[in-house]
């Protein structure tokens, strides 16, 4: 779920009841209904009435405060340029509503909107599910809005704080892998060392004949085998354990400035909320005011009652647009966190894609490295296999006869 700056749609009485020209209806965040006149920029809870200036009510009471959601109205348009501050709203005398009050309570609040660590989301119950920008991909930039309980502890963990442990992980994984690569590399030195020292041990060294011949030749297999796994080692250093090893050497380095870019934004978007809270709750307490004030001015308990309802009237104005000031810079701090996730995010898959793909193209290369080493060693055997082919007993007994013959002459029976 994204955060959400969602304005109301407009009411339905505004499909049935027709309205003066350029007047429109919408619905307040708390569901009261409200006017707005789209040329002066006029806002009234009274509906206008279609002679041009009456009111369906006598009441005449104005606030600056227009009923608005974040600053905008629902057709997409700010509750007020910059340069009007002071716009009327008209409250009619049988309504029990707070004067000029815009400011959803809590529990009304809550039925359009939640607010989960200062970030606003859209209320899952009353809003239509949201379009993923990327949708059917499981892209990190859909699901990591909210924040989720920490498994270690009672605390919560930023979603975008998962992505980066995701990262520094995929990055101890990667060094890892290489050293394990290494441990890889030391049993081939080791073996090859080994296979060169037996190469050279004199055991049987005496055998003669054809059979002599391909016993020096396997004691040479071993020696031919040593090198080959020497190689082997070799590569592996230089194309499988030290490309793991160096890919984003400073990976760990960039990913805390990330963290630290996303963090200052958050950290503004809680100052930003907290002078919305802070607005809100001094927009209150000046409503409270003005309408204490005009209630004296019914009962005439001072002559100086009218004169202090147009102070609290411009009190309450002031804080009205404090209040719509704070929650646009909120909004705009939300928006920039929002750009900046997206942004992130996004970039944080590619390099996940991208250290993924360098680590399976490594160890295909891996693998690689074995097949030919397998090669190699079966090519060290092949003299082997052919020498044994050509022993023949009855031709290295002759030879050896030749060699070592003491004479034909055989031994006779003796005459008497």
């Amino acid at each position: 779920m994204k955060p959400g700056m969602v304005p109301p749609p407009p009411g339905e009485e505004s499909q049935t009841v027709i309205l003066p020209p350029g007047w429109q209806s919408y619905l307040s965040p708390q569901g009261r209904r409200y006017y707005v006149n789209t040329a002066t920029n006029e806002t009234t809870w009274e509906r206008p009435s279609s002679s041009p200036g009456i009111s369906a009510s006598p009441g005449t009471h104005r606030s600056s405060l227009p009923p608005a959601v974040n600053g905008y109205h629902a057709s997409g348009t700010p509750a007020h340029p910059p340069e009007t501050a002071h716009m009327s709203l008209r409250k009619s005398t049988g309504d029990s509503q707070n004067l000029g009050s815009s400011s959803p309570s809590k529990k009304q609040s809550k039925e359009n909107t939640m607010t989960i660590n200062c970030v606003t989301f859209p209320h899952p119950d009353t809003m239509p599910e949201q379009q993923l920008l990327k949708p059917t991909e499981w892209s990190y930039c859909d699901y990591f809005w909210a924040d989720k309980k920490d498994p270690q502890g009672n605390g919560t963990v930023a979603g975008f704080e998962l992505l980066l442990q995701k990262q520094l992980k995929g990055k101890q994984m990667q060094k890892e892998m290489s050293e394990f690569i290494r441990e890889r590399i030391k049993i081939e030195e080791e073996y090859a060392k080994n296979l060169a020292k037996l190469s050279q041990n004199s055991l049987a060294a005496q055998e003669e004949g054809s059979l002599g011949e391909a016993w020096a030749q396997v004691k040479k297999s071993l020696a031919d085998e040593a090198e080959v796994h020497l190689k082997f080692s070799a590569k592996l250093h230089s194309e499988v354990e030290k490309p793991l090893m160096n890919f984003r050497e400073n990976f760990k380095k960039d990913m805390k400035k990330c963290d630290h870019h996303i963090a200052d934004l958050r950290k503004q978007l809680a100052s930003r909320y907290a002078s919305v809270e802070k607005a809100r709750k001094a927009l209150t307490e000046r409503q409270r005011d003005l309408e204490m004030k005009t209630q004296q001015l019914e009962i005439k308990l001072s002559n100086k009652t009218e004169e202090d309802i147009k102070k609290a009237r411009r009190k309450s104005t002031q804080a009205g647009d404090d209040l719509m000031r704070c929650v646009d810079l909120y909004n705009q701090a939300q928006s920039k966190w929002f750009e900046e996730m997206v942004t992130t995010t996004l970039e944080l898959e590619r390099l996940e894609v991208e250290r993924v793909e360098m680590i399976r193209q490594h160890l295909c290369q891996y693998t690689q490295l074995r097949h030919e080493t397998d090669m190699f060693n079966q090519s060290t055997v092949e003299p082997v296999d052919q020498l044994l082919r050509k022993v023949d007993p009855a031709k290295d007994r002759e030879l050896w006869v030749r060699e070592h013959k003491t004479g034909n002459i055989r031994p006779v029976d003796m005459e008497i």
